[in-house]
Order: C-alpha cells, then sequence, then structure tokens
C-alpha cells in the first residue's frame, strides 16, 4: 500500500515516467557523443584533443544516466527514501555535468576555427607527394571534399612547392575534360582551381558538430532539472510518512 498522498503519489509514477525519459536521453547522449566522436576521428591528425574529449565525456555521463535510472525507478516504485534521495543526488550532479560538457560544447564552437587554422598551417610541411603520408591523404580528402585549397586560399602552398605547382586535389576537372591534368598557381589553372580556402568550409564543418554537442547537453541537462525537482519532493513525502529524523 502506498504510503503517499493522491498529489504525492502521482508525482511518483510521473517520476517514473521520467526515469524512463531519462533511460532514453542517455541513450541519446551515447549515440551524439558516439557520432560527432566518429566524425572527428576522420580528421584526428588536424583536431586538437579538446574536440574528442567532449564526445567521449558525453558518452560516459549517457553510461551512467542508464545506470542511475534504477535508483529513480526502484526507489520511486518502492517509496524507498534512501534510494530516491540518492537518485536525486546522483542525479543533481549528473545535471552540472551535462550543463557544464553543454557550455563546453558551445565554447568549442568559438574556438574551432583558430584551432583548426593553427593544425591546418603547422599540417602543411608533412605534405609529402612521394611517401603519401596519412597527412597527405587527409588534406587531398579534405580539399576535395570541401572543394578547397590550402588554409586561406591557393597561394598557401607556394611556400611548400616554389615552382608554382599545387596538390591535384586543389583542382577539379572541367566537365567533357581528357588527358592530364595540370594543376598550379598560374592564371591557366583559374578554371579548374579551387577559389576558397579550406579553413571556412572545414572549420564551420567541425563547429557544426561541435553545436550539436552542446545543444545535447545543456536540453537534456534543463530536462533532468525537472526531474531532480520531482525526485527531491518524492524523497520529502516519503521520509515525512515513515517518520525519518535527520538526512537518512
Amino acid at each position: 500500500m502506498s504510503l503517499l498522498t493522491g498529489s504525492a503519489n502521482a508525482v511518483k509514477y510521473t517520476l517514473f515516467g521520467f526515469n524512463l525519459i531519462f533511460l532514453i536521453t542517455g541513450i541519446i547522449l551515447i549515440a551524439v557523443g558516439a557520432g560527432v566522436g566518429a566524425v572527428y576521428t576522420g580528421y584526428e591528425l588536424f583536431l586538437a584533443g579538446k574536440f574528442f574529449s567532449i564526445p567521449t565525456f558525453l558518452i560516459v555521463i549517457g553510461a551512467f544516466i542508464i545506470v542511475i535510472t534504477f535508483f529513480g525507478c526502484w526507489g520511486a516504485l518502492k517509496e524507498n527514501y534512501c534510494l530516491v534521495l540518492s537518485f536525486s543526488i546522483m542525479l543533481a550532479i549528473i545535471f552540472i555535468l551535462e550543463l557544464a560538457a553543454g557550455i563546453s560544447g558551445y565554447v568549442l564552437r568559438s574556438d574551432a576555427s583558430n584551432l583548426i587554422e593553427k593544425s591546418l598551417k603547422a599540417s602543411m610541411a608533412e605534405y609529402n607527394n612521394a611517401t603519401q603520408n596519412p597527412t597527405t591523404a587527409l588534406w587531398d580528402d579534405v580539399q576535395r571534399s570541401f572543394d578547397c585549397c590550402g588554409v586561406t586560399n591557393y597561394m598557401d602552398w607556394k611556400e611548400k612547392f616554389p615552382s608554382g605547382e599545387l596538390p591535384i586535389s586543389c583542382c577539379s576537372p572541367v566537365v567533357g575534360q581528357v588527358g592530364i591534368l595540370s594543376c598550379m598557381n598560374d592564371v591557366a589553372s583559374t578554371e579548374v582551381r579551387h577559389v576558397d580556402g579550406c579553413l571556412g568550409g572545414f572549420s564551420n564543418y567541425i563547429a557544426a558538430h561541435a553545436v550539436s554537442l552542446g545543444a545535447a547537453g545543456v536540453v537534456i541537462a534543463i530536462l533532468q532539472f525537472f526531474g531532480v525537482i520531482f525526485a527531491c519532493y518524492i524523497a520529502r513525502e516519503i521520509k515525512i510518512r515513515n517518520g525519518i529524523t535527520g538526512f537518512i
């Protein structure tokens, strides 16, 4: 038999429903963190370590949420004060961590351009058409995928290739072209050479995924804030009905 009043009993089952939602949000956080982490992994040579720390952090938080929903569900159904109180405390901690992760995601978006610019400029010296190392392959992939050349423009390659040559990935053949494609930084290559540098398009792509991290963290944190309130209310009602004194 339930020890709670009608209103408190309704909140109890609302809390149970919220726990099911929390379970889903935990899965969502893991999915978002893993998805963004997978995207970033493809460009890890151009990205600083902090780009990977937030996705990993969200995955850990999501896994923790899935675990603590047990305390909320079991505590609410059994009207167990200790379990509900433990759930409230852990959910409050998760709320703070998620809020921090969400804010970090938005901060990362703001810093993305500067961080990526430094990485791109530093990696240009490693481009080598003879050894075809991972940096070379990634530069070619980025320049083809984003239709760009260099960091700010094609002239960034002049220091690496003083003779005026450019990586073939800086150019796209025109429709119907046959024979050898020549990619140079002269006027003759204007029609096939990519006009824009890679910094703008690539950093915007990375920043957009950082925003998804921030949005997931903040939105779910707000949702869990109400869960903390419900859990604290239920814990208080159970404590009163059971005549429990003190904090525990």
